[in-house]
């Protein structure tokens, strides 16, 4: 029988059963290769492949012990409340935001102050930039500095810090890796950051978060519209989805969670970024001193999780010069703004259609 060949883009992971010069899906020029991948001759080599896998330890849900602790404690206050109580033994966390932010500020605060030593992998800046932030924030125990974009050497690396009484304890006890575009295996073909790269790097450090009970915190970029760069199903090989958010003409720094395995999803952490590094903000104030007392500003009570928040809503209602009126929103869903000037103009007879908004 014909031995069944597939062609796969480096750049997006698109599929074919021919070689073509342009990917039809993301339209870059030579990505396409012929999957490495071993290629089976029908049922009967794969039959083959079956009987003769490794057999697997099967287990009843009673035989399973969680008497042991489970949550290893931050000492960050907001970031344990985002993670439903600190941070799961054998987890994978991946925290996404804009450059900038401030997610590497972050982390390296968190080295500083939980228990133990913490593995700080760094694909993107040396050891000196890193030990000079370090210092900035004052930070100068419990950290193990690795520069590099190699994969595979940052597994090895934690495998040989497990105790050789294969106790499955290990002298590190989490590993960061900043970030996941930068990373390399040999076990996948393409440069570091493609679709293909980023996805088996991710298996391979879940693998090793799974197998040595070490949670794994890694770091994503975000496209221009926000989301994580790379391929949807790094979302889903994960356990937890962290977007840090914020506003660099503002002081304060937004820690929400999108998806938690081990805790309630759309949980907010705040923080404010000042001259030594993100400080915990447990009962932020966001209102102005005179808020709710002038025309255009009210104050509106918002749930997030399980906090409440007091925001000053302003807004501002204006005769236009132009031929059609303009509608702004700044951290306000502008489709809900359009929605509630028509509702406005439908139900108590108010005309927005000469007024910019």
């Amino acid at each position: 029988m014909k031995n069944k060949q597939v062609y796969i883009c480096s750049e997006c992971g698109h599929t074919s059963v021919k070689w073509v010069g342009q990917c039809s899906s993301c339209k870059s020029w030579g990505s396409v290769n012929l999957d490495s991948g071993d290629t089976l001759q029908g049922d009967t080599a794969a039959l083959s492949v079956m009987r003769t896998a490794k057999k697997l330890n099967i287990k009843r849900l009673s035989e399973i012990d969680t008497t042991a602790d489970s949550r290893i404690d931050t000492r960050t206050g907001e970031f344990n409340r985002v993670l439903g109580g600190g941070l799961t033994v054998g987890s994978v966390v991946l925290i996404a935001g804009e450059p900038g932010i401030g997610k590497s500020t972050l982390l390296l605060q968190l080295c500083g102050n939980m228990d133990g030593d913490v593995l700080y992998v760094s694909g993107e800046e040396s050891e000196k930039q890193i030990k000079m932030r370090a210092k900035r924030l004052g930070i100068s125990k419990g950290i193990m500095l690795i520069s590099t974009t190699d994969c595979d050497g940052v597994i090895s690396t934690v495998c040989d810090s497990i105790t050789p009484d294969k106790s499955g304890s290990s002298r590190i006890s989490a590993v960061i890796i900043d970030s996941i575009q930068t990373m390399r295996t040999e076990t996948a073909a393409g440069s570091g950051g493609s679709v293909t790269q980023v996805s088996e790097c991710t298996n391979l450090l879940t693998r090793l978060a799974k197998s040595a009970n070490i949670p794994v915190i890694i770091v994503g970029h975000v496209t221009k519209d926000g989301g994580i760069a790379g391929p949807k199903i790094l979302e889903h090989i994960v356990d937890t989805v962290l977007y840090f958010e914020g506003d660099g003409n503002y002081i304060y720094r937004i820690l929400r969670s999108v998806k938690n395995r081990f805790g309630k999803a759309n949980e907010l952490g705040i923080f404010e970024m000042g001259a030594r590094g993100l400080i915990e903000v447990p009962n932020p104030t966001l209102l102005s001193n005179r808020a709710g007392e002038f025309s255009g500003t009210c104050v509106f009570a918002a749930v997030e999780g399980s906090r409440r928040f007091l925001i000053e809503v302003q807004a501002l209602v204006t005769k236009t010069n132009f031929g059609n009126p303009r509608r702004t929103a700044d951290g306000f869903d502008y489709n809900r703004l359009c929605l509630i000037i028509a509702v406005l103009e439908k139900r108590t007879g108010y005309v927005f259609g000469g007024c910019d908004v």
